[in-house]
């Protein structure tokens, strides 16, 4: 099967396709795409107007969730549990992941000071919530297999490890076994390669362009460090 995973560079949910067919050892080319000048082809594919779209065999497979179940029926190995009822807690979890991930875009886009830090503590609850939910033995979400709920808090650990770096809190710091799982799924190469090598640069410019109280925190700690740089030169 021909397989073109059309991809935005910032897209967590295109992550979470390139992770599972990479788990798959699946080959699949992509072909990237401007979500703010959509060209005409890609409306034409993706009834969303949406990343990610998988084309198998040229028949376009849109939403990340469908795309990742429609792989797991297809290649092997399997990433969900095979008893039915650990396999629905999985997919549970899958659809949490995506809610941290509509909290991580209500945080960074919120408006001032007050929007920022309430967003903050609905992140830290879901990751509270999130801790007790993970597996003691670990590394991973399950214990030792990695399953799709990995590949979909792959990207969304990607996005706090960015927060972290640009002088954020940690909201993993006080959660153990998430960070544990964060630190595992960081080391394994499917979770690497899912995003352009430069992806940091890109979501540290692209969250300088939202007009935020994140942008703002950001814009400020660069000043404050040309100016340290200035001064002691």
């Amino acid at each position: 099967m021909q397989l073109t995973l059309i991809s935005h560079t910032l897209c967590p949910y295109v992550q979470r396709a390139a992770i599972v067919l990479a788990e798959k050892n699946v080959e699949f080319d992509r072909r990237w795409v401007d979500l703010a000048a959509k060209p005409s082809w890609f409306l034409a594919i993706s009834p969303l107007a949406k990343t990610p779209v998988l084309l198998a065999d040229g028949e376009p497979v849109f939403e990340s969730a469908v795309i990742c179940e429609f792989l797991d029926e297809t290649f092997a190995p399997g990433l969900h549990p095979r008893e039915p009822l650990a396999r629905a807690r999985h997919r549970g979890w899958m659809e949490f992941g995506s809610a941290v991930l509509n909290g991580i875009a209500a945080f960074y886009g919120a408006p001032d000071e007050n929007a920022l830090s309430a967003r903050r503590e609905d992140l830290r609850a879901r990751l509270v919530q999130l801790e007790a939910a993970v597996d003691e033995q670990g590394p991973y979400f399950a214990g030792r297999e990695f399953s799709m709920v990995d590949a979909v808090f792959g990207p969304v650990f990607r996005y706090f490890d960015v927060f972290a770096q640009l002088g954020e809190d940690d909201l993993l710091a006080a959660l153990p076994k998430v960070r544990a799982w964060r630190d595992a799924s960081n080391e394994r190469v499917s979770v690497r390669d899912a995003a352009p090598a430069n992806y940091a640069e890109l979501l540290r410019d692209f969250l300088l362009r939202r007009g935020s109280a994140l942008s703002r925190r950001i814009g400020a700690r660069d000043q404050a460090a040309c100016t340290r740089v200035a001064a002691a030169s």
